[in-house]
C-alpha cells in the first residue's frame, strides 16, 4: 500500500471533530512535529478507511483517542505518531517497511512492539500467554513508550467497553485488573491506574461497584460541610505560616476501597482514609514545615505517619502521609508533597516527558522504572521457562512494600512478606548464595524471618554456605527465586555429569576399557554423530536415564575401532557405584519400598528421572529385572547424608490416647512424623500407618524398639516388610 498523504492535503475546514481535537491536543509540539502527527493521522485514516468499531464509529476514532490521551501527558511526537498507527500492521495492508520508510525506524519499532502486545490474550493469571507477555516486557525494556501506548489503548477500550458482549467485557475487565492496572501502578502512573481499575471493577462486579459508589456519595453528602471547614482551616493555618500551597480534597476510588475492605476484612465504616486532603507546596523543606503545621492544628493518629519523600516507593512515588483526628472525631488522611512530586504521582514515568536516553536526566519514577526493567532483562536471561519468568514479574507487580535499612544506610524496598533471604539476594547474588543468618535490629535472626518496615538488617555470610531447595519456600522476590533455582540447576548438572561419568566408566570397564583410553578425536566424532556439543551433555543424559550407558559404551568402542597395540584390560569385578543419597536430581527413592541407608539396594534407569533406587527385596524388582539394560549396580557409601522416608505399620489396642502415646515414642527417637492414618479400626483394635523421616536402617530400628516399649502396641513392623 503506497503511503502518500502529505499534511497539506488536510483541509482544516473539512476535518472531522475528532481530527480537530487531535490537532488541538498536540499544540505543545513544534510546528514541524505537529505536521508529522497530522501526516500520521492522514495515513491512518486512509489505512482504516471502511473499518468501523462495534459502536458504529469510524475505526480511526480509536487510535485518535489513544493519541489524545498520550498528548495529555505531554508525550513526544514519535509516541503520538505510533499511537495513531498502532493498529495498522495488524488490521490494514500497511507493512512495517512502509512505516519505517515514511516515519522512521523508531516509530516502526514502537508500532511493532504494540502490535505484538495486542496479540496477547489473557484468561486468568495462570492462563496468561507467558511467552507473548515475556516478549512484550523485553520490548518494553528496549523502549518504555511501548507500554505507555498500550496503557492508553487499554484505557480508551475500557471507556468504550459497553459496546462489547458480556463475556468479552468480563474477560477484558479481568485482565485489566490483573495485568494492566498493576503495571500502571508499578510505573507510577496513578491517574491511569485508578481509572483502569475502577472501569474494570465496574464491568467485572457491577453490583459491588454500585453499592460502594452509593456509600461514598452518601458519606460525602453527610461530611461535605465538615470537609469544607477542614480544608479552609488547613489553608488558613498554612497561609499564616507564609507557606504557598494548594489544598484539595481527595476521595479514595471504589476499587481501592473494595480491595482494602476485602484484603483487611474491614467494613466501610472501619476504613480510616476514604476521605482526605492533599497539600501541594513549592519545596521539600516546606513539606516538612507543613507537616508540623497540620500536626499542630489537629492531633496525629499514632503510627499512621509515613515518609515517602525520604524513602520513595519502588515506583518513584514521593509524599508525606499522616492521619489526623479531625474536629468532628473522624480520622482524615493528609498527603503533603511538592508540585513536582504531585505531577510524578499522577503521571509516573510520563511526567514532564522529554524522551530520556540512558545518558539523559530522568525523574525518580523514570529512573526506578528503568532499574525495574533492567532487572527484568537480567531475570529472563537466567530463566529458561516463560511461566517462571511471568511468575517473577507478577511478584514484582505486587503493590505492598516493606522498606529496610542496611548498616551502611542503604534502603531496600521489598514486597510484603519478604524475608531476610530476599534482602540478601537484593543486596547481591553472592551475598544471598552464602547467607547463613542475619542481625535484625542487632538481634540474631534466621534467614526465613519476615521483615518489617524500618528494620536495620545485617546479613551474615559464610564461604561454605550454599543454597538448598527449601530456600525456594522462604523467598517471595523474583530475583531470589531465579538465583536459587539457577544455583540448584548448576549443582544438579554437576552431579549428573559426575554420576554419568561413573556409569559410563563402569560400562566401559566391563569391556576392558576406560573412557580415558578413547581419544578426543573419536569422542568429538561420536558426539557430533549423536548431536551433542560437549561430553558433559552426554554424561548428564546418561545419569538422567535418557541414554543407556551400555549402549553408549558399545557405540564408543565401535567408533574407536580396532587400534594397533590394543590389549583390553581384564575387567574389574562387577563393582557397584557408591551413593551418598545427596546426588541432586540424579537419584530418587522408590515410594513402593522406601529404601534406607543400610538396605541392600539396586537402581533402575527411568527416562528423565535418572536412577530410581529400590530395595533388593522390593516386590517390583522382579518385574524390573526383565529390563537388564536399565539395571544399575549401586550401594550405599560409608558416609550418607540426609533424612529418608520410612513407613511403620502399628497394631494397637483401640482406646483413647493411644495415638498420642505412639507419636510421642516416635518423636522421642528423634524422628519427624510426616503423616499418620488409620488403616483398619474396630471397637477393640486399630491399625495405624505412620510415615516418618529417619537417618538410616539403624535409626528406624531404634524407633521400632521405642514404639514396642509403650505397652499399647501388639505388633509393629516396617512397611513393606
Amino acid at each position: 500500500m503506497p503511503i502518500a498523504a502529505p499534511p497539506a492535503e488536510l483541509d482544516p475546514s473539512t476535518l472531522p471533530p475528532y481530527a480537530v481535537a487531535l490537532k488541538e491536543s498536540v499544540a505543545y509540539l513544534p510546528p514541524e512535529q505537529r505536521a508529522r502527527v497530522m501526516q500520521a493521522f492522514a495515513v491512518g485514516a486512509k489505512a482504516h478507511a471502511g473499518q468501523e468499531r462495534r459502536s458504529g464509529e469510524p475505526y480511526i476514532t480509536h487510535p485518535v483517542s489513544v493519541a489524545i490521551i498520550l498528548a495529555g501527558l505531554g508525550m513526544d511526537a514519535e509516541t503520538i505518531v505510533a499511537a495513531l498507527l498502532h493498529d495498522t500492521l495488524e488490521d490494514t495492508p500497511l507493512t512495517r517497511a512502509e512505516l519505517a520508510a515514511e516515519f522512521g525506524e523508531v516509530v516502526a519499532e514502537l508500532v511493532d512492539g504494540v502490535t505484538k502486545l495486542d496479540k496477547m490474550r489473557f484468561g486468568t493469571r495462570q492462563e496468561a500467554d507467558a511467552e507473548s507477555f515475556r516478549k512484550m516486557l523485553l520490548a518494553m525494556a528496549r523502549d518504555i513508550r511501548v507500554i505507555l501506548i498500550k496503557l492508553a489503548d487499554r484505557l480508551h477500550n475500557m471507556r468504550t467497553l459497553g459496546a462489547k458482549d458480556l463475556p468479552a467485557r468480563r474477560r477484558i475487565a479481568r485482565e485489566t485488573l490483573e495485568i494492566y492496572g498493576p503495571i500502571a501502578q508499578r510505573l507510577g502512573m496513578n491517574k491511569f491506574r485508578t481509572e483502569l481499575q475502577d472501569l474494570g471493577f465496574r464491568m467485572l462486579y457491577p453490583d459491588r461497584y454500585r453499592v460502594i459508589s452509593e456509600r461514598i456519595r452518601a458519606a460525602l453528602g453527610n461530611r461535605r460541610e465538615a470537609m469544607a471547614k477542614i480544608r479552609a482551616a488547613l489553608a488558613e493555618r498554612l497561609g499564616a505560616e507564609h507557606i504557598e500551597c494548594r489544598v484539595v480534597g481527595r476521595i479514595k476510588s471504589p476499587w481501592s476501597i473494595y480491595s482494602k475492605m476485602r484484603n483487611e476484612h474491614l467494613t466501610f465504616a472501619q476504613l480510616m482514609d476514604v476521605y482526605g486532603f492533599r497539600v501541594v507546596v513549592d519545596s521539600v523543606v516546606n513539606c516538612y514545615v507543613a507537616l508540623g503545621v497540620v500536626h499542630a492544628l489537629y492531633k496525629p493518629v499514632d503510627r499512621r505517619f509515613k515518609d515517602f519523600i525520604a524513602i520513595p516507593k519502588a515506583n518513584g512515588y514521593q509524599s508525606l502521609h499522616t492521619v489526623l483526628l479531625g474536629p468532628f472525631g473522624a480520622p482524615i488522611e493528609i498527603q503533603i508533597r511538592t508540585t513536582e512530586m504531585d505531577s510524578v504521582a499522577e503521571s509516573g514515568i510520563a511526567a514532564h516527558w522529554a524522551y530520556k536516553t540512558d545518558s539523559g536526566p530522568a525523574n525518580n519514577a523514570q529512573a526506578r522504572a528503568r532499574a525495574w526493567l533492567s532487572s527484568l532483562v537480567d531475570s529472563q536471561v537466567n530463566t529458561t521457562s516463560s511461566a517462571e519468568f511471568i511468575e517473577n514479574v507478577k511478584i514484582d507487580l505486587f503493590p505492598d512494600e516493606v522498606y529496610v535499612f542496611t548498616p551502611r544506610g542503604d534502603i531496600f524496598a521489598l514486597p510484603r512478606n519478604a524475608t531476610v533471604l530476599d534482602l540478601a539476594y537484593a543486596v547481591h547474588t553472592d551475598v544471598g548464595d552464602h547467607a547463613v543468618a542475619a542481625r535484625v535490629d542487632k538481634k540474631l535472626t534466621p534467614l526465613r524471618a519476615r521483615l518489617e518496615s524500618g528494620q536495620m538488617v545485617e546479613i551474615i555470610t559464610a564461604p561454605s554456605a550454599v543454597p538448598n531447595p527449601s530456600w525456594l519456600e522462604a523467598v517471595v522476590t523474583g530475583k531470589a527465586r531465579t538465583a536459587i533455582r539457577q544455583h540448584l540447576k548448576h549443582l544438579q548438572h554437576e552431579d549428573a555429569v559426575d554420576f554419568g561419568h561413573r556409569m559410563l566408566d563402569r560400562a566401559l570397564d566391563l569391556r576392558g576399557f576406560s573412557i580415558d583410553g578413547i581419544s578426543p578425536e573419536v569422542l568429538d566424532r561420536y558426539l557430533a554423530s549423536i548431536k551433542y556439543r560437549r561430553l558433559e551433555e552426554l554424561l548428564a543424559d546418561i545419569a538422567l536415564g535418557n541414554r543407556m550407558p551400555d549402549r553408549v559404551a558399545a557405540q564408543l568402542l565401535q567408533a574407536r575401532g580396532k587400534q594397533a597395540g590394543d590389549t583390553p584390560q581384564a575387567p574389574h569385578a562387577n563393582e557397584n557405584i557408591r551413593i551418598t543419597g545427596a546426588e541432586r536430581g540424579v537419584l530418587s527413592f522408590a515410594n513402593c519400598c522406601h529404601p534406607l541407608p543400610g538396605d541392600d539396594i539396586v537402581g533402575y534407569l527411568s527416562p528423565g528421572k535418572g536412577i530410581v533406587v529400590h530395595r533388593t527385596e522390593c516386590p517390583n524388582v522382579a518385574e524390573l529385572a526383565k529390563m537388564p539394560e536399565r539395571r544399575v549396580g549401586i550401594e550405599w557409601d560409608r558416609e550418607v547424608r540426609g533424612d529418608y522416608r520410612a513407613r511403620l505399620r502399628v497394631e494397637v489396642a483401640n482406646h483413647p490416647g493411644v495415638l498420642a502415646t505412639v507419636a510421642a515414642a516416635i518423636a522421642a527417637a528423634d524422628s519427624n512424623i510426616d503423616n499418620v492414618e488409620y488403616v483398619e479400626r474396630d471397637p477393640t483394635a486399630a491399625t495405624l500407618m505412620f510415615s516418618m523421616e529417619v537417618k538410616d536402617r539403624k535409626h528406624l530400628a531404634d524407633v521400632i524398639r521405642r514404639v514396642r516399649r509403650t505397652g499399647v502396641v501388639s505388633a509393629v513392623h516396617r512397611y513393606p516388610m
